[in-house]
């Protein structure tokens, strides 16, 4: 950004300065974090930055409300992160304690900039770090706790924690027996938007990747409907799959009659990679045990040139099915 015209931002932006100017200036800003270039040179102003944050705490609610809507559109590039980040130390912080304040009227934009953060691995790193375990049981809790913000749905916070199973430290807490996290996820499977159950779904999927999963994920109900949104049957099906990743996975998931249950699902089914899905589950259902030593799929290394026809032969697969 032109200095000039950074130094006159930040004039406009002073406390002092009339609330109908500040509100232009960050209007302005709010038009420039719409593009992709804007938002480059954006995060190349740390001080900038800084005011925008602070604005969000703003007493004009017009004011906070377009401050929360640039983080949003800043957090949405990926590449700007490291920038942010570093830029803005108190970021994450801040952020966090507006998502906790049970008043806070924007706490549905802050939830998404969040969730935007954690999407990649370097950034959730860091955002597990400022979180730490207080943090993160406070995320379940207000995942939990139907109307914990009477202004806000909050139904990103599925997605946000989803991301941050992407990790293992992630994974573990939300393992951890003696927190019973996963007991109290189950319920919001099959209820609430999509958003938060594919948030949901998402986060009991990314645990299956741990070998070693507490009963209580191993099965859903079996009184509930059928999932309306494809995506979420798509999760659902991953992670049944991923359940049958060992013998005793494959004996205990076979034995709860999942043969039959996906062969109606993919008679009715109509959304062709939702289909592929359900095959592939149940080429595993019907197929042969492996041979001794090989019982674990988890473990098992694939050569190279193995996994690249096998990756081949997916693409194909897909390509088929869109056409």
């Amino acid at each position: 950004m032109d200095p000039a015209l950074c130094s006159e931002l930040l004039s406009f932006l002073k406390p002092e300065t009339r609330a109908d100017v500040r509100a232009q200036a960050l209007e302005y800003i709010l038009g420039v974090s719409g593009t992709p270039e804007g938002r480059q040179s954006l995060c190349a102003e740390p001080r900038l930055l800084q005011v925008v944050l602070d604005l969000t705490t703003e007493q004009s609610a017009h004011v906070a409300q377009d401050a929360h809507h640039v983080l949003v559109n800043l957090t949405s590039d990926p590449t700007t992160h490291k920038s942010l980040l570093g830029h803005v130390p108190t970021l994450l912080p801040s952020l966090l304690t507006l998502l906790q304040d049970p008043t806070c009227p924007f706490s549905d934009s802050t939830c998404t900039a969040l969730c935007n953060l954690s999407r990649e691995e370097e950034s959730c790193q860091s955002f597990l770090q400022t979180l730490k375990q207080e943090g993160l049981c406070q995320l379940l809790h207000m995942l939990c706790t139907p109307k914990y913000n009477g202004h806000a749905s909050l139904d990103y916070l599925g997605p946000l924690v989803c991301n941050l199973t992407q990790l293992p430290e992630g994974r573990d807490f939300i393992l951890d027996r003696d927190r019973c996290v996963i007991q109290r996820l189950l319920p919001y499977v099959t209820a609430g938007s999509t958003v938060r159950k594919g948030g949901i779904v998402g986060t009991l999927r990314n645990c299956c990747f741990n070998h070693r999963l507490p009963p209580d994920l191993q099965y859903l109900p079996e009184d509930k409907e059928r999932e309306s949104d494809p995506d979420i049957r798509k999760m659902l099906i991953e992670t049944v799959q991923l359940l049958c990743a060992t013998a005793g996975g494959r004996r205990i998931v076979r034995q709860k009659g999942t043969y039959l249950i996906m062969r109606e699902l993919h008679s009715w089914e109509r959304e062709s990679y939702v289909s592929r899905a359900c095959e592939k589950l149940i080429q595993v259902l019907i197929g042969d045990e492996p041979e001794a030593g090989l019982e674990n799929l988890m473990e098992v290394t694939v050569p190279p040139d193995l996994e690249e026809t096998f990756t081949r032969v997916d693409q194909e697969d897909e390509g088929s099915l869109d056409q």
